[in-house]
């Protein structure tokens, strides 16, 4: 068992277990005696007591989380920073981190991943707004309750934003994997850098893997200052293109090119909830390249800095190449044309001759061919299932006639830089709608979403839109009904009412109680309701049904500890015997000045009790305990002196350190 465990801090806190240890702290689970909960204690480590810059972290945690009040944060009730030990006191979250969830889970689902997203977003928001940067966003640091709730903690490195000077322990601070690119420079940072952290938070959660990872912390800093990361749908092709493009604007090497502010990206993912299809026109500029390349008119959105000019290079690069290849098929026909009208004319004998079958075959190899004495009238079609350049069709088609030399012949030759238009298939099936698209050369992928119009099943919209112009091989998205969206309610705070009344407020609330009531021994009267499940304030799909606990009218029975201080100077073994209203309770032996603090607990539901302490059969205390009042309910009646068997006895010497750490466990 570690020192703390089992001791009471302050004559209040009560060390219950260990919960989790980090860098510079440890964190208990405790009992407030005087508030009546389970709160958390977060105690600096012995170790770190002497060491100013870790103090000064630990007590600048409570600064800034002071002046903060919010839902998704996690809440602080008391200080305190002694000589000997310096602790901050919680609000105990009963749940796991989102890095845990994360670790079971692999990827997380995209809708999961916002609500949780939104919920920190928010915690920011407000935090920004007091002028406090966390400086350390990471899931290890976000608490996630088992309704889903999100709770930002650890503000231990944190700093107000006014303050712009830094130390070099202010440097590069934080996890590598989720620092923003200008912390791993040791630059001054702004809310920005939150944001970043966040980006980075959200790939992995829609990808299961963090964007960059190395050996070593410095090279993993390298690339959060240089490195693209790869795009999510290439890893995670469920992830629509607009929550794609959110998460690469807040992980902008460039804090300009982010997120001004949490308010800006939770409106984005409220517009991506609404619409899963809706795409952002996020405009970037590269300062840094000699060569700069200007927007495509193309609508489809890039992805900033990092890939604006390399998808430029490549655009450039096609364009050239399919402007070549028409330019050249049209010369090569305009010749073949004025080759056969001369021919024409100087040859009015030309022979007959069977046509060759040139299906399958490659167009130049047959236009290069001087056996084929043909003019050529070349249309471009396009087969995914066939090489470019390809033959596919033909007329007149070989064997069906003889022909004279110099006649025309048709060919249909697979090329991908065909224009063919998108098809209504709005209202269609899935199955029908794949077809239609898949028959013009075109991919196809489908999305699944909400649509309160359209039935279950059916397309409801098509991307890019019905009638549009594309080239072949073009990917089309169809978005695929399953039917309107389930209405959330809020679950009404009907605690403190009547088991009736509450059930008339759930059903007017679109909710429904459960038939079977959960009855408990409480404080308050008969059927009144003392909890719900879900806890009021929880968003849930209308229709939902809700579990009411309410009060069995039995007064719960309280326990009361009464700690006895027992006499400092006697080093040998005494019976202590406790009586609860005349009744004998307890009797132990014990050494006081070893044991120094001898616990009883009482327990009663109301009015008063009185509990007599004697030692070796004299009387020591008398105190009573008011059951009635929620704090202050232990009252010393009399004492009397303790009566020593050995006079001769010394008191012992004690360790001057013990005597201290002794004042902040009673």
């Amino acid at each position: 068992m570690d020192k703390y465990t089992g001791k009471r801090l302050d004559a209040r806190y009560e060390i219950q277990e260990l919960i989790g240890v980090g860098g510079m702290a440890v964190v208990y689970r405790a009992y407030d005696i005087i508030e009546d909960k389970i709160v958390a204690v977060k105690i600096l480590k012995d170790e770190f007591l002497g060491n100013k810059e870790f103090v000064r972290r630990f007590k600048n945690e409570s600064k800034a989380i002071a002046v903060l009040s919010h839902p998704n944060i996690v809440q602080v009730y008391d200080v305190s920073f002694g000589t000997k030990i310096q602790y901050i006191v919680m609000e105990y979250i009963d749940g796991i981190t989102l890095k845990e969830f994360i670790s079971q889970q692999k990827t997380i689902a995209w809708k999961d991943a916002v609500y949780f997203v939104n919920q920190i977003l928010s915690a920011l928001k407000h935090a920004h707004g007091k002028g406090v940067i966390h400086r350390d966003i990471k899931p290890q640091n976000i608490m996630l309750l088992k309704d889903g709730t999100i709770k930002v903690a650890d503000f231990g490195i944190a700093r107000f934003s006014h303050n712009e000077t830094q130390t070099m322990t202010d440097r590069a601070i934080g996890s590598v994997h989720y620092i923003s690119p200008e912390q791993a420079k040791g630059s001054v940072i702004d809310e920005k850098a939150d944001i970043y952290s966040v980006g980075v938070m959200l790939y992995e959660m829609l990808t299961g893997c963090l964007p960059f990872e190395a050996d070593n912390a410095v090279s993993v800093a390298i690339m959060q200052m240089q490195a693209k990361p790869k795009p999510l749908r290439e890893i995670n092709p469920e992830i629509p293109e607009g929550l794609e493009q959110i998460t690469l604007r807040a992980m902008q090497k460039n804090p300009a090119n982010r997120y001004s502010a949490s308010e800006e990206m939770i409106s984005d993912l409220q517009k991506l909830q609404k619409d899963p299809s809706v795409r952002f026109e996020y405009k970037y500029f590269v300062d840094d390249s000699p060569t700069k390349f200007v927007d495509s008119p193309k609508k489809d959105q890039d992805y900033g800095d990092e890939y604006s000019t390399e998808e430029e290079k490549k655009k450039h690069k096609t364009t050239v190449i399919t402007t070549g290849i028409a330019a050249a098929v049209g010369i090569f026909a305009i010749l073949s044309i004025f080759a056969a009208w001369f021919n024409s004319c100087g040859n009015s004998t030309a022979k007959d001759v069977d046509v060759p079958n040139f299906i399958n075959m490659k167009l130049s190899d047959v236009q290069n061919n001087s056996d084929y004495k043909f003019v050529w009238k070349v249309e471009s079609v396009y087969d995914s299932s066939k090489q470019e350049g390809i033959i596919l069709d033909q007329d007149p088609l070989p064997g069906s006639k003889k022909v004279k030399e110099g006649a025309t012949i048709s060919l249909k030759v697979n090329s991908s830089g065909v224009l063919v238009t998108v098809p209504a298939v709005k209202g269609m099936t899935e199955e029908v709608a794949k077809g239609k698209i898949s028959n013009l050369g075109l991919k196809c992928e489908t999305l699944t979403i909400n649509d309160s119009e359209v039935v279950e099943g059916l397309v409801c919209n098509v991307d890019p839109r019905e009638g549009t112009k594309i080239t072949a091989d073009t990917t089309v998205r169809l978005y695929i009904s399953k039917g309107p969206a389930e209405e959330n309610v809020t679950v009404p705070n009907v605690i403190g009412k009547s088991v009736y009344s509450a059930k008339g407020e759930l059903s007017a609330a679109g909710l429904k109680a459960i038939d079977s009531i959960t009855y408990e021994n409480s404080d308050q009267p008969k059927d009144i309701v003392i909890s719900t499940d879900p806890l009021p304030g929880n968003t849930v799909n209308k229709n939902s049904q809700v579990r009411l606990t309410a009060s069995s009218g039995v007064k719960k029975e309280k326990s009361v500890e009464v700690s006895i201080d027992l006499p400092h100077n006697v080093d040998y073994e005494v019976t202590v015997a406790t009586y609860i209203n005349g009744v004998a309770d307890t009797s132990k032996k014990v050494i006081p000045s070893y044991n120094g603090i001898y616990n009883v607990t009482v327990k009663g539901t109301s009015g008063k009790k009185t509990l007599n302490v004697n030692i070796d059969g004299n009387q020591y205390r008398i105190y009573e305990i008011n059951f009635d009042l929620a704090s202050n309910n232990v009252k010393t009646i009399k004492s009397f002196d303790y009566k020593p068997k050995n006079l001769q006895s010394q008191d012992p010497v004690l360790d001057d350190v013990d005597d201290e750490e002794n004042e902040y466990m009673q």
